[in-house]
């Protein structure tokens, strides 16, 4: 890749030839979006994108927006789509003024990775809809500024939209990233298609739209310890070994499974209806062996589960389908369930309704989207109605936060909770209810680092270095035996990290790490850097969804139960205080993971240069990054939180919370008592 030449061309003079050979490139492309623009409308989306470019280029490239937009449902501008590959190239490669803004080019390059990206020319890098720009110009232009960053300027991202450079200091961040931040009245899903058709918003998912995706590794740990936590939680053993666990999606982050599954050590079943998405799970390794026939399915479930075999098996197919035929055998052949398709963007892209190919459903969402959306709704009531006949008869059933409870809820199934008092109470859990929820409570979330050195080394020492902190901090005899538990589980997943082969992308790791913990890893990060044991810096981030990142009713706090779930003052909170204690870059976005306006979730980026100041900053952020979430979670009544947030006021300096008075219900009993 030329990265020379991708920081320093001038793309107006003369302008660029129209990428035909890099757009006819063997990648999956994102399904065209619905275009609910009036004539009118149109002409300003069009006038929009109009703006980046100089006036005497407008007449040419005007017809070509407007064919774009009616084609593709949005204008991508992708005359300025690089005629090469996207890679994250090692940082010393990258000319830039200072080593800040090169660690934020490399981190937009991976996001952009045709390895990493589910739709890379739809700049789109997981879950369905999920942006890292709007267009290319904005990803130029982007690029362009931070090429010309200095240490004493900021840019400013409105939802993909560089709006420049501000005068600033070395302490504030480089860049602060908003997506998709709307007024309350207009934040819906019918509005999202009309607001980015025109080109003024945009769904920046999680990681995608901050720039802190690492590919599907970055979920392949989360789920792994959602997989072995079901099976104690719900079949009371550590051994998955002969259990069959059933999901679906194999395209963006939900790739992730096939390698979970594996790892947790049972039979991995995941059902997915795109080709390209399969086989590009299969060709990396991620996937042992797929069918596109039931009958073949069945029969790898019922031999690897009766030879106790770990496995990974695809059904090239619809879900729905394998569900129903699951119902169908006379043994229960399934133990755990759940289902990561995207959820949240049921109708255009993100749930297939049985009965279509891949190709005839991309073509009914946008040609007929009132059937599309009955069919899917349709589709949802089969798949549930399924999992309810299966659960039944003895399997375990979870959300897993990508709204498909949800989804199905207000396609018309009856599965609220017998007992429930709100619209997030169903009778299956989400996977933060029932597992998740508590151990974010204890302060352990997806911490995350990227070696922008881009050499295996560096990893592996990255890898020793946190596996020798968690090592030391497992033996503290404080510990209550659940933090001891996700100590351990850690420590085994970083020692055998290499051995499974995670790395897509950026040499990048995950980790699930508490506030102690991120502290020490990072500050050993620092130090190896200052004393050239690493050849180049550490970025380290997390996903949002963590102890203190998101707002999410239906997710990451759906196992709040004060009332305020709906509120999102902890994830706001988080990324004001993120940007004054020291974050190289800080971002917020309306949507990720659950769907735009049924969540706020808010990210971080750190450069690790081995500097001093980076010792300071590092400590200070990440105690109040972690803490912050600690001690909501503790104020709304969860135990583990207030545990957790009582021992860290022991160790931290100058942390003071407040701690609430525990209330039986007992008091409350005979209060306003219907007459």
């Amino acid at each position: 890749m030329d990265i020379e030449r991708l920081l320093t061309e001038n793309i107006f003079d003369p302008l660029p030839e129209y990428p035909h050979q890099q757009r006819q490139t063997n990648v999956p492309h994102a399904p065209a979006r619905l275009l609910p623009l009036n004539t009118d409308e149109k002409k300003l989306a069009v006038k929009n994108i109009l703006r980046y470019v100089p006036e005497k280029h407008h007449k040419l490239l005007a017809k070509e927006f407007a064919e774009e937009l009616e084609k593709y449902g949005h204008i991508y501008a992708f005359r300025f789509m690089p005629n090469f590959t996207l890679k994250a190239v090692p940082i010393q490669k990258i000319p830039t003024k200072i080593s800040q803004s090169a660690a934020i080019i490399l981190m937009i390059l991976n996001n952009l990775d045709p390895e990493v990206a589910q739709f890379p020319q739809e700049l789109v890098t997981y879950g369905g809809n999920g942006q890292v720009f709007s267009n290319w110009l904005q990803f130029r232009l982007t690029i362009k500024y931070l090429a010309e960053m200095t240490n004493e300027q900021t840019l400013s991202l409105y939802s993909g939209h560089p709006l420049g450079l501000f005068p600033s200091h070395k302490h504030a961040p480089r860049v602060v990233i908003t997506n998709g931040m709307m007024i309350p009245n207009y934040s819906t899903k019918e509005l999202y298609d009309k607001f980015f058709a025109l080109g003024v918003t945009q769904y920046g998912q999680m990681t995608a739209g901050s720039y802190c995706y690492i590919g599907p590794q970055g979920i392949v740990h989360g789920t792994t310890i959602t997989v072995m936590n079901a099976g104690r939680k719900y079949l009371n053993t550590d051994d998955l070994s002969g259990k069959v666990f059933v999901t679906s999606g194999l395209g963006g982050m939900s790739g992730a499974q096939t390698k979970a599954a594996v790892i947790s050590g049972c039979v991995g079943v995941i059902a997915e209806i795109s080709e390209k998405a399969l086989l590009k799970r299969h060709n990396q390794g991620w996937l042992d062996m797929y069918s596109d026939n039931l009958d073949k399915v069945i029969e790898y479930i019922k031999e690897y589960r009766l030879k106790k075999q770990t496995v990974s098996i695809g059904y090239l197919g619809n879900v729905v389908d394998l569900w129903e035929r699951l119902v169908e055998e006379k043994e229960l052949l399934v133990e755990l369930g759940s289902d990561q398709t995207s959820c949240h963007n049921p109708f255009n892209g993100g749930y297939y309704p049985v009965g279509l190919t891949f190709d005839e459903a991309n073509n009914m969402m946008v040609t007929n989207p009132q059937k599309f959306h009955q069919l899917v709704k349709e589709s949802l009531l089969r798949q549930i109605s399924a999992i309810e006949k299966l659960c039944d008869r003895g399997m375990h059933f979870w959300d897993y936060g990508n709204a498909f409870l949800v989804e199905c809820y207000r396609a018309g199934a009856k599965i609220l909770a017998p007992n429930a008092k709100d619209d997030k109470s169903f009778k299956y859990p989400s996977y933060m209810q029932d597992i998740m929820g508590d151990i974010f409570s204890l302060g352990f979330g997806p911490f995350r680092w990227v070696c922008t050195s881009g050499l295996d080394e560096d990893l592996k020492i990255t890898d020793q270095l946190a596996r020798d902190v968690i090592q030391e901090l497992s033996q503290d005899n404080d510990i209550t035996t659940a933090v001891k538990q996700q100590y351990d589980d850690n420590r085994k997943w970083i020692e055998q990290a290499e051995k499974h082969q995670l790395v897509v992308g950026s040499k990048a790791r995950i980790l699930y790490s508490d506030q102690e913990g991120r502290v020490k890893i990072a500050l050993a990060f620092n130090k190896a850097v200052r004393e050239g044991h690493l050849k180049g810096p550490v970025v380290i981030s997390r996903d949002h969804h963590d102890v203190s990142g998101t707002d999410s009713p239906f997710r990451e706090t759906s196992n709040i139960t004060d009332g305020s779930a709906y509120t999102a003052d902890m994830a706001v909170q988080n990324v004001i205080g993120d940007s004054f204690r020291g974050a190289t870059w800080v971002s917020i976005h309306n949507g990720g993971g659950v769907g735009w306006g049924d969540v706020i979730n808010g990210g971080f980026g750190m450069v690790l240069d081995g500097s001093a100041d980076m010792d300071y900053c590092a400590e200070m952020m990440l105690n109040w990054d972690v803490a912050n979430g600690v001690a909501r979670r503790s104020w709304s009544g969860n135990q583990n939180g207030q545990e957790t947030i009582l021992r860290t006021m022991k160790k931290i300096k100058n942390l003071q919370v407040t701690v609430p008075s525990q209330v039986s219900d007992n008091i409350v009993t005979d209060l306003f008592k219907i007459v």
